[in-house]
């Protein structure tokens, strides 16, 4: 049975002392004693959720041992104790999350549900409802050349780099067809977003009009369209967009950030692009890659789980700003 002599003794003993039931089951063993009681933890969770000492970022399981120390909370404590007392609170003083509370009044619940209505209504092919939205990208190229990936050796990138100056792709898609219109640009002046804005006019050709969700940004403006193609061709691409403006600090209504998230991870993840027509070149291909495969984004967010989620009452019904 690979066992040891002295475990046959040990089962023989508990057999002659106590009977076969002893023999058969192991003695329950003795819980360790408690080494934080609860006043103890408490000081340390609530240390632990206030800033850092100075000096450092955030906490660490060595440091919180060093400081409940320090600060006379407990005499000494090991690492063990501490990061079974993170697991036990749900403590993750390493994770950080960017967010803005968002300033619940009438303005921010009209444009609220306005998005989420447009965004979960039926297809049409005559009224498509497309997202738009920017994405600045730092131009760096290689000093070195890069050595690509071998058999039990992984592709090895130069930590230095040069500074190739800054451009921009705009990140258009329609999410319930899953057609992307993303493309690199030189910058996100007027001009250029216009040249966007005209991109995505001219694709729906049979469309009536064209819902048109996006941020509250200057540039995504009839006064963009007029001053780069004139007035009247300008005004004429602008009817044909019915725009929907997310709220401030509400650019997660918009479907588009969902693309440049695709965008960023897909098509340039880590990767440097050292030139505007290598930036293009890359987003072109990974448009028709998209446009291929037909990635769609499942938009499920509605103005039934938006009053849910921020509890508030139905508020009065608003048209669509043009």
């Amino acid at each position: 049975m690979g066992t040891y002599p002295r475990e046959v003794r040990r089962v023989g003993r508990r057999y002659l002392e106590r009977g076969l039931a002893a023999a058969l089951s192991d003695d329950p063993r003795p819980t360790p004693p408690q080494l934080l009681d609860a006043a103890q933890q408490a000081a340390i969770v609530a240390m632990v959720c206030g800033p850092p000492p100075l000096g450092h970022a955030r906490w660490t399981i060595v440091l919180t041992a060093a400081e409940a120390q320090q600060r006379g909370v407990i005499r000494t404590v090991g690492r063990e104790t501490i990061r079974r007392l993170f697991v036990g609170h749900a403590l993750k003083p390493w994770r950080k999350k960017m967010w803005c509370v968002p300033k619940l009044d009438q303005e921010y619940l009209h444009r609220m549900e306005e998005v989420l209505d447009v965004l979960n209504q039926p297809r049409d092919e005559h009224a498509p409802v497309v997202a738009l939205d920017e994405r600045p990208v730092q131009v760096l190229g290689s000093v070195r050349p890069d050595r690509p990936m071998a058999p039990g050796q992984p592709a090895r990138s130069d930590y230095e780099y040069a500074r190739c100056g800054t451009a921009n792709v705009f990140c258009v898609v329609e999410p319930q067809a899953g057609r992307h219109q993303t493309h690199a640009t030189e910058n996100r002046t007027a001009g250029q977003c216009a040249g966007a804005l005209k991109r995505i006019a001219l694709s729906y050709p049979e469309a009536s009009t064209i819902h048109l969700v996006l941020d509250n940004l200057n540039t995504p403006q009839e006064k963009s369209l007029t001053a780069t193609f004139g007035a009247e061709a300008g005004h004429q691409l602008w009817s044909r967009l019915t725009v929907h403006y997310t709220p401030k600090h509400g650019s997660w209504l918009n479907p588009a950030e969902l693309e440049a998230s695709l965008w960023s991870r897909q098509c340039l993840g880590r990767q440097r692009v050292a030139t505007l027509t290598e930036l293009r070149c890359r987003t072109s291909a990974w448009n028709r890659w998209a446009n291929h495969t037909k990635i769609k984004i499942d938009w499920r967010f509605s103005t039934a789980d938006a009053r849910r989620v921020f509890h508030y009452q139905p508020i009065a019904t608003h048209e669509s700003k043009h």
